[in-house]
């Protein structure tokens, strides 16, 4: 008897996950509904404890001929979560695929709705998300909330996806939306990467509860973070072509505009962080120096990533660059002034409630900001 091709390929990348690998596999196979046949591919990057032995010892006592196959692909050192999801995927036999971690962050019951959305609703994409309606996270400390925000607000902004959890490693596709495709395969989220290279296909979002793994290590560390921030770089580069077209000279000043203000919301991360480093983690500062170190580490970022990526200025001579940052350094500090200025007006001249008072002033004291170096920092006509 021989299967024929399943309906559904479920891809599962692995690195030193022995806690969890077999309990997972077997709620994948307990939600799949009856008639249904999939099967889940199991990507191993070499794990250290064994991962890969272990499915292989679950999948010689599974039955031979069964609707809902599982199969295991060695990889012969630790690649990457992005490549062994394409690797995954190149394997795959279904034309529709799934992608999901293997320690139980991702609920194996939330498969049948994004088969559904993509099989039934006929849409291209179908995204488990935290962030709509219905989702959420558990477990997350602070900082680690802080951190997913930042990075799909960078997504959302500098990017232009309109997904609200781009972020997500948990979704579904067609097959057939990737044919012709090449894949940079840097970091850890590969869906942001399909999200920006097939723009205008049909999307929908299921929320889903995000729970923290309760065996094994997080994969988040630093060199994650310097991968993403790599490859929203090379994904900016990939859509430069199309607004290198365009002529309207308010659309270019806009785009830049929205750059300058992605970058300004990095830049509360970067200072959110590097404070925090200072206070609690390297040196135990006392939290005003620390925070000080916080904001002149959140300006010079800014200044680096607004000069390269906003402004498109690659001359970095260091004279041009020192008379550059200073100047942005001085209209920074003079668009903070500007903005307790005008919540002071607002609050205390006009009686505006501070919280509307507030983003008001954010508002129009990040956009003189904007004006200020795109004329005199950076020396670009103001509108174009």
């Amino acid at each position: 008897m021989k299967m024929e091709n399943p309906q559904v390929s479920i891809i599962v990348p692995t690195y030193n996950e022995s806690q969890n690998i077999i309990d997972i596999l077997k709620s994948i196979r307990r939600c799949i509904p009856d008639g249904f046949s999939t099967e889940t591919i199991v990507v191993d990057d070499n794990s250290p404890d064994g991962t890969g032995k272990i499915v292989e010892e679950y999948i010689s006592n599974l039955k031979k001929f069964t609707e809902n196959k599982i199969s295991i692909i060695h990889r012969k050192a630790k690649k990457g979560l992005a490549s062994a999801i394409l690797n995954g995927i190149q394997s795959a036999k279904a034309d529709t695929i799934v992608v999901m971690d293997s320690d139980f962050s991702h609920p194996p019951h939330i498969i049948p709705k994004l088969v559904s959305a993509i099989k039934q609703y006929q849409y291209d994409i179908a995204i488990a998300s935290r962030y709509v309606k219905g989702g959420t996270v558990e477990g997350w400390s602070l900082k680690r909330k802080i951190i997913s925000k930042g990075a799909t607000l960078i997504a959302r902004k500098s990017l232009g996806v309109t997904s609200n959890d781009p972020m997500s490693g948990f979704f579904a596709f067609r097959k057939n939306l990737i044919k012709g495709l090449s894949f940079d395969a840097i970091g850890y989220k590969i869906l942001l990467e399909l999200l920006v290279k097939t723009k205008g296909v049909k999307i929908q979002e299921i929320p889903y509860t995000f729970q923290d793994r309760k065996f094994g290590s997080s994969k988040l560390d630093s060199g994650t973070i310097i991968d993403y921030v790599e490859s929203v770089l090379k994904l900016y580069r990939y859509g430069k072509a199309a607004e290198k077209q365009e002529r309207r000279p308010s659309v270019r000043f806009f785009s830049k505009a929205a750059r300058f203000f992605t970058v300004g919301a990095s830049g509360l991360l970067v200072n959110y962080l590097v404070s925090l480093l200072f206070a609690d983690g390297i040196s135990n500062l006392w939290y005003i120096h620390a925070t000080s170190i916080g904001i002149i580490a959140s300006m010079t970022t800014n200044f680096v990533l607004n000069k390269v990526w906003t402004f498109g200025d690659r001359d970095f001579s260091p004279a041009k660059t020192l008379k550059q940052y200073g100047k942005f350094i001085a209209f920074s500090s003079l668009g903070a002034l500007l903005q307790l200025g005008l919540v002071y007006y607002f609050v205390d001249v006009h009686g505006i409630s501070y919280p509307i008072s507030l983003v008001a002033a954010v508002g129009l004291a990040a956009f003189g900001n904007f004006v200020l170096n795109k004329k005199w920092t950076f020396k670009e006509k103001l509108w174009n």
